[in-house]
């Protein structure tokens, strides 16, 4: 039975409602512990940039990205300036989703689900990320809605990690390659196939070999390795930010180990 879906429209007002205040009142030139490069002022002016890349992407339906991204405002000189910015983008990207079909075609880098319905579900997911890393400059964490962090883990297995260019093959580990990923609190399960990924992209001509993942039916046979924990801790670790809870490891080490791999490589 496929688990109804969340509300996207509103956990991306949530989230991003969560977000802004968080960083409106966060101190002057503290780092993002998740992304040390930025402090908080950069975290705030790249999801405005987010969201209003989105608008630009759903309101012309763009089919070529570069377009889309020609005309950037410039970015605000103070705090003030960027909090304005990103609630006035925000207001704009959800009213637009809230009046557009979800149905509706809109390029996305997926490559499968080219609709705007895809639009509504990244960028609740998008805001869901950032909103932790806002806490984590704060030095306070919130709870993640389990519906929408379990959503996320299926987004970021299924989509991020899962959602492979067919130009390319992937080959699996010959000592152990399946993990199922369990969340105890929605009852969810995933299992994946960890292996590498290679061919070479025919628009840009990029030879890839890199660690992968494929999504498999879920038969509840025997795995390898098994990742267990809340939706919400499984969605923090998938993106590479910290747990509040614990997960468990079960299972052979180098599957594991390969999985982490994979998890460590970011989104490509």
């Amino acid at each position: 039975m496929t688990p109804t879906p969340p509300d996207h429209l509103e956990h991306l007002r949530r989230e991003s409602e969560r977000f802004r205040t968080v960083l409106a009142v966060a101190p002057a030139g503290e780092r993002v512990p998740t992304c040390p490069d930025w402090d908080a002022d950069d975290l705030l002016w790249h999801l405005a940039e987010v969201q209003w890349f989105w608008t630009q992407i759903v309101r012309t339906r763009a089919t070529d990205p570069r377009a889309a991204g020609e005309s950037t405002p410039d970015r605000p000189g103070d705090r003030a300036g960027l909090v304005e910015f990103f609630a006035t983008v925000h207001e704009g990207l959800r009213a637009l989703l809230a009046g557009t079909d979800p149905a509706e075609p809109a390029w996305n880098w997926s490559g499968t689900d080219q609709t705007v319905g895809f639009v509504r579900r990244r960028q609740a997911h998008e805001a869901l990320v950032h909103r932790i890393d806002a806490e984590l400059v704060a030095g306070t964490r919130t709870a993640v809605d389990p519906e929408l962090a379990s959503d996320g883990v299926d987004e970021v297995l299924t989509v991020v990690h899962g959602g492979l260019p067919p130009w390319g093959s992937t080959t699996p580990y010959e000592d152990g390659t399946t993990v199922r990923i369990r969340a105890i609190d929605t009852g969810r399960t995933w299992v994946g196939a960890v292996g590498r990924f290679v061919g070479t992209s025919p628009t840009t001509g990029t030879v890839h070999d890199r660690p992968a993942l494929r999504v498999l039916d879920d038969d509840g046979g025997a795995v390898d390795a098994t990742l267990s924990g809340t939706a919400e801790d499984l969605d923090c670790v998938l993106w590479n930010r910290p747990a509040p809870g614990e997960i468990l490891r079960e299972g052979n080490a180098a599957v594991l180990a390969r999985f982490d791999e994979l998890l460590a490589a970011g989104v490509r």
